[in-house]
């Protein structure tokens, strides 16, 4: 329970972005890494958020 939001971020990554593709090289991987992580953060939406991105609901949250 206590690393449960770690645990469905990884599996969600390795399903999203890990299988199936092969990367050139350690950087290009670290590069398509950072570029999935900002989609996470800041483009993906969530149902749970009120269909905002995690950034833009804490962004919102904030303002109000």
């Amino acid at each position: 329970m206590d690393n449960g939001a770690m645990e469905n971020f990884f599996g969600r990554l390795k399903v999203e972005m890990f299988y199936g593709e092969k990367f050139e090289s350690v950087n290009a991987f670290i590069d398509e890494l950072k570029n999935y992580i900002h989609y996470y953060n800041n483009e993906r939406i969530s149902t749970k958020l009120k269909g905002m991105s995690p950034v833009g609901y804490r962004t919102h949250s904030l303002t109000t």
